[in-house]
């Protein structure tokens, strides 16, 4: 546990923002909520996640844009934040070919409201996240976080892999202790409308059609949000310092001689497309009606996470079984939308 202020947390109302201030405030944690509460998806879930923070000790909720340069400004004067948890972003891979300037307003512009707050009121410890979409046109599995990640398929990826940029320099020029968390498909109780496995338990008790993209021939490193919780309060707890074994001749990404880390949080067991969708009918009691579709713009067929690093330095491995992970959703589901 930290002393000082409150911890920030970026995207509260969102799908991971949520469950974070959740388990914060569970440890007793004072916490500060932001969002803008935008319209990407059916703002109704926001407000209902935020309905079950609101009230509960030590919890404060603020609304604000993390591109608006004076309130992010007077949001860390009033604060003084001794952490912060920055998971706010434009999300989505296919939403980035169609609306791209979002992503440069939100996941570039908005970063930069946190770094300079960080660096005008000295936070202990800045963790943002990253995506496993900046892997790009990697192909050598598992996904490191030593690899070259040069290639992005998609503007959202480069915006992520801009804020691990911007994120280092930040921690190089003014010593702010930065980790940058690259996630894997993350699901579970609360998720995101536009993901699959949302749009898929919605289609399939609506009596229709599911797109199957790639063929069927996708694999994703499917994450359970518990798991992905937990690693960001494991490693929030541990600021990084620099690396003594780092050296320019030969540049490790995953390190630094600045105090500055990024690790992978994901389920180091990648699962075929067509087993997660057996996972869901079976969960459900129903089949679903497939429709075989090309992989689309911006996506990859595979993505696989080396948490060798997370294990080492946070001691925390994710394992929740996809078939277990995807029960709890559709129970919750089912009770969410009152369809049991």
């Amino acid at each position: 546990m930290s002393g000082g202020g409150p911890t920030l947390v970026t995207g509260a109302a969102g799908f991971i923002g949520f469950h974070l201030a959740s388990r914060l405030l569970d440890r007793g944690g004072e916490v500060v909520g932001l969002d803008n509460l935008n319209d990407y998806y059916d703002p109704v879930l926001k407000r209902a996640r935020l309905a079950r923070l609101e009230g509960r000790p030590g919890f404060t909720f603020v609304r604000l844009d993390l591109a608006d340069r004076e309130g992010m400004a007077s949001l860390f004067e009033r604060y003084r934040f001794s952490r912060v948890v920055n998971l706010a972003a434009q999300a989505g891979v296919r939403y980035s070919l169609e609306n791209p300037w979002s992503y440069i307003d939100s996941n570039v512009q908005g970063f930069m409201t946190v770094l300079e707050g960080c660096r005008h009121h000295g936070a202990e410890h800045l963790v943002f996240a990253s995506s496993s979409s900046v892997y790009g046109l990697n192909t050598r599995m598992p996904f490191s976080v030593h690899h070259n990640v040069d290639h992005p398929v998609s503007l959202y990826a480069a915006t992520k892999k801009a804020n691990e940029l911007m994120a280092h320099t930040y921690a190089h020029l003014y010593g702010i202790p930065t980790t940058g968390l690259r996630f894997f498909t993350v699901y579970g109780p609360w998720g995101r409308p536009d993901m699959a496995l949302f749009k898929f338990t919605k289609a399939i008790l609506e009596g229709r059609p599911i797109d199957v993209y790639n063929h069927g021939r996708m694999r994703r490193d499917f994450t359970y949000i518990d798991d992905i919780v937990e690693g960001v309060i494991r490693v929030l707890d541990r600021a990084p310092s620099p690396d003594p074994g780092w050296t320019g001749d030969d540049p490790d990404p995953g390190s630094s001689p600045a105090p500055y880390r990024l690790y992978n949080i994901g389920n180091d067991n990648p699962v075929e497309l067509m087993e997660f969708i057996g996972a869901i009918e079976e969960a459900l009691g129903r089949k679903a009606e497939k429709r075989f579709l090309p992989l689309q713009p911006g996506d990859v067929p595979a993505t696989w996470a080396d948490v060798d690093d997370l294990v080492r330095d946070a001691g925390f491995r994710p394992a929740t079984p996809i078939r277990e992970g995807i029960r709890r959703f559709v129970v919750w589901y089912r009770e969410y939308h009152g369809s049991a």
